[in-house]
C-alpha cells in the first residue's frame, strides 16, 4: 500500500543511541520495499514495488534532492527510479523492466545509484563493465570504462558494483573482477588504483580518517578500514553471532560506529568501531521476514545528512532538529 504517511513528531535521540540519532532508509531487496526506520526500531516510512518479480526489489536506496527523493537501483529488474518520498510516485526512471542490454536505454545488472547535486544519476552498470552518468532528459552525460570490456587495459574496469561520489567531485569505484578500488577525477580520469585484500569488494565509502570502508561480499564476509597505502587499520571479520554473510555496504556514522547490511542474515547493523561488538539490529538474524522487526536480504541502506530539510520540513522525521 503506497498511501502517504501522515507527519508524526520529531523524536530526540535516545542517550547513547548507536544510530546518533539518525534514521535509516534501508532497502529491502527480499521484501520488494525500502523501509525508514528509527532508532527506536519503528518503521516511519515505506514504499513497495508493484509487479516484480520475487526479492527483486531495490538492491540499493540512497537520498537526494536534500531528503525529498531517493534514488534506487533495482538490479535484477535493469532499472534505475527516482522516487519521490512525500507522495511516493517514480518521477524518473532510466533502462527498460527486465530487459537486459548495451544499447542506449538498456542496462546490465545496475548499481549503487546515486543522484549528483547537477540532477544527473550516476551508477555501476555492472556487466556491461561501465560506470554511467544519466542527464534528465536521459542522454548519456559521461561513461567511465568500455562497454563489454571486463579485463585488461587502464581504461576498462572489470564488473564495477560501487561507485561513489566524493565531496570534491571524484568518483570511489570498486571492482569485482579485479578486487580493486579505483579513484576517478573530477573529469572521470583514473588517477589511484589500489588492490585490495578482498574476494568480492562492494560499495566502497570514506572514512572520517580519509580511509576506505569496504564490504566483502562474502559467505564469511568482513569489513575493512584501508589506507590509501594498502595498509588495513581496522577489520570485522565477526565471529559467533556476529559473523557476517555477504555484507554488501559499510559507512561510518558521525558518531564513529559503522553501520552495515548483513544481507543474508537478513539484517542491518551497528557496530561499535573499538569493541568489534553490534550494538543495534534491526532484523532476526538468518531469518528472513515481512512483518515488523524482519527484513529479507537487506541489500542497501542510508541515513539522512546532518542538515537535511534545514528549511521547512512538513512530514516524517527526516528533518530533526538537532
Amino acid at each position: 500500500n503506497n498511501t502517504p504517511l501522515p507527519p508524526t513528531p520529531i523524536a530526540r535521540p535516545l542517550p547513547g543511541d548507536p544510530l546518533g540519532g539518525f534514521d535509516v532508509l534501508i532497502a529491502d531487496r527480499g521484501n520488494n520495499r525500502v523501509l525508514l526506520v528509527s532508532p527506536q526500531k519503528q518503521i516511519l516510512w515505506e514504499y513497495d514495488f508493484a509487479g516484480l518479480k520475487p526479492k527483486s526489489g531495490a538492491d540499493d536506496a540512497f537520498f537526494a534532492d536534500a531528503g525529498k527523493s531517493i534514488v534506487v537501483n533495482l538490479e535484477h529488474e535493469q532499472v534505475v527510479e527516482v522516487i519521490d518520498i512525500a507522495s511516493k510516485t517514480v518521477t524518473w526512471t532510466y533502462g527498460e523492466l527486465g530487459k537486459r542490454g548495451s544499447k542506449a536505454g538498456l542496462l546490465n545488472y545496475p548499481d549503487d545509484a546515486y543522484k549528483l547535486p547537477n540532477g544527473d544519476v550516476i551508477f555501476a552498470d555492472i556487466r556491461n563493465c561501465r560506470i554511467l552518468e544519466i542527464a534528465p532528459d536521459k542522454h548519456v552525460a559521461r561513461q567511465a570504462g568500455i562497454t563489454g570490456r571486463c579485463r585488461g587495459g587502464p581504461t576498462t574496469l572489470a564488473s564495477p558494483n560501487g561507485d561513489k561520489p566524493l565531496a570534491n567531485g571524484h568518483v570511489l569505484v570498486s571492482t569485482i573482477g579485479d578486487h580493486s578500488l579505483t579513484e576517478l577525477d573530477a573529469t572521470w580520469a583514473p588517477i589511484f588504483k589500489l588492490s585490495l585484500p578482498l574476494h568480492y569488494p562492494s560499495d566502497p565509502q570514506m572514512t572520517m580518517a580519509g580511509n576506505f570502508l569496504v564490504a566483502d561480499y562474502m559467505r564469511r564476509g568482513r569489513i575493512i578500514e584501508i589506507t590509501r597505502d594498502g595498509s588495513v587499520v581496522w577489520d570485522y571479520p565477526g565471529t559467533g553471532t556476529g559473523q557476517l554473510n555477504r555484507p554488501s555496504l559499510a559507512i561510518e556514522l558521525p558518531n564513529g560506529n559503522i553501520l552495515a547490511n548483513d544481507d543474508l542474515n537478513h539484517r542491518v547493523i551497528v557496530i561499535d568501531k573499538a569493541s568489534k561488538q553490534i550494538v543495534w539490529q534491526y532484523g532476526v538474524t538468518g531469518r528472513a521476514g515481512a512483518a515488523s522487526g524482519y527484513l529479507s536480504i537487506p541489500d542497501g541502506l542510508d541515513i539522512e545528512a546532518p542538515g537535511l530539510c534545514s528549511g521547512e520540513c512538513t512530514w516524517l522525521r527526516l528533518c530533526r532538529t538537532r
